[in-house]
């Protein structure tokens, strides 16, 4: 097999592009015209392999939803709005009235406020574990579970589960598996692997070459067996593995019309040609700032799954290999602390976007939880305390410098 790189260029090494060009061109219409009515009667049906509608299919998206299903070891993939079009595609797909779902309090704000504020209300039963514990996951699932869900590493919290004893638990219960691998990729953590059978990502991130468009995508790993499941366990004897991505095209991915732009989709295929040196350049400098805040005055905490001393520092290593991403919180005094600090910077930009190529600052309990009262926020990790720092593509140094000058005015 080709390396990461060369993949993530090449894709499958396909030359059916036409008049030699190096790259997919954006196709950024809306309808295919067919020759004959019979054709595009068969397309319809899916008994074709052909585009009619950019809401259902496109050239340009296809191409970079090959591209990810090379990188990956993928079945499938689709690529759809965004990383939250993802979840919420996959969910609507997976369970019904009266299911449930497995998952984490330490999750990401918006997937939080989807499960419990969108979804609840139309029947789904979400219940909470702690992703670290294995045998509480393994309680809490029942005959009614149709996913478990977690992320690699949780946003803000920073929490790594050991994702080969959650696989071992949704495998004897025969529950797939959903993993947020939007802040790792599969440059640096391979899903499949480590026995997750739905990787979702945001392709805003990383993927898109510098949050240049918004973007997600779903990939079916191939390793979940679609007859254990209530949803598909009828299109499985008929379709086999290909069960679950058939009916997000055929239903809830065309019915739902959260589809990727053909121009979102070009910007992220040229966005993964660079994405392995800009990750490998995020996750080296994510190193150096963290262990200049863990020494720097006026900082109480840092949190960073690579930084020695902590908890998920043995798991992560194991896992992830080339690096924990870059992304790291640390706390001041107070949020009155926090803001005068954020307040200050000058090369650092407060933003709420991660990985950008820029380093970027939130307080994530004024923002992305600002939903939520302060006792669900405090149970679910998220303190006033906290500030959650997206390292980018910068000198080192010139970070460090910003960091220490606003810490300086403290």
């Amino acid at each position: 097999m080709k390396g990461f790189a060369t993949r993530a260029i090449h894709g499958d090494l396909s030359r059916e592009r036409g008049h030699g060009a190096l790259r997919m061109p954006v196709y950024d219409n809306a309808a295919f015209e067919h020759d004959t009515s019979h054709s595009i009667q068969l397309a319809f049906e899916g008994k074709k392999p052909a585009h009619c509608y950019s809401r259902i299919s496109n050239p340009t998206v296809q191409e970079f939803e090959q591209k990810m299903r090379v990188l990956t070891g993928g079945l499938a993939a689709i690529g759809v709005a965004s990383g939250m079009a993802a979840i919420s595609n996959t969910v609507f797909a997976l369970a019904e009235a009266g299911s449930n779902i497995v998952t984490s309090r330490s999750l990401f704000g918006n997937t939080l406020s989807l499960f419990t504020r969108t979804l609840a209300p139309w029947g789904l039963e979400v219940r909470f574990v702690s992703m670290t514990d294995p045998a509480e996951v393994e309680r809490a699932i029942d005959g009614k579970t149709r996913a478990v869900f977690l992320e690699s590493i949780t946003n803000p919290q920073l929490e790594v589960a050991d994702c080969a004893e959650i696989s071992a638990v949704t495998r004897r219960h025969g529950v797939p598996l959903l993993m947020d691998n939007t802040l790792l990729t599969p440059y640096l953590f391979n899903t499949k692997a480590a026995g997750v059978d739905i990787e979702l990502l945001s392709s805003t991130k990383y993927i898109s070459g510098g949050a240049t468009c918004l973007g997600g995508v779903i990939i079916d790993n191939g390793t979940y067996d679609w007859r254990r499941s209530p949803r598909f366990a009828a299109t499985a004897k008929q379709l086999g593995p290909m069960a679950f991505v058939a009916a997000l095209r055929q239903e809830v991915f065309r019915n739902v019309g959260a589809c990727l732009s053909p121009h979102n989709a070009y910007l992220q295929s040229l966005g993964l040609e660079s994405m392995s040196l800009r990750i490998d350049k995020s996750c080296a400098n994510t190193a150096v700032v963290a262990a200049y805040l863990a020494g720097a005055a006026g900082v109480a905490t840092v949190h960073y799954p690579a930084l020695a001393g902590s908890p998920f520092q043995a798991v992560a290593e194991k896992q992830f290999g080339r690096g924990c991403g870059g992304i790291l919180t640390f706390d001041l005094k107070d949020q009155k602390a926090c803001f005068a600090f954020m307040d200050s910077l000058q090369l650092v930009r407060r933003a709420t976007n991660v990985n950008d190529n820029k380093t970027l600052i939130v307080h994530p309990f004024s923002t992305i939880f600002a939903e939520y009262a302060e006792e669900e926020k405090l149970a679910m990790g998220v303190r006033p305390t906290m500030l959650r720092l997206s390292v980018g593509i910068e000198d080192h140094a010139d970070i460090i410098d910003d960091l220490e000058r606003g810490l300086k005015k403290l």
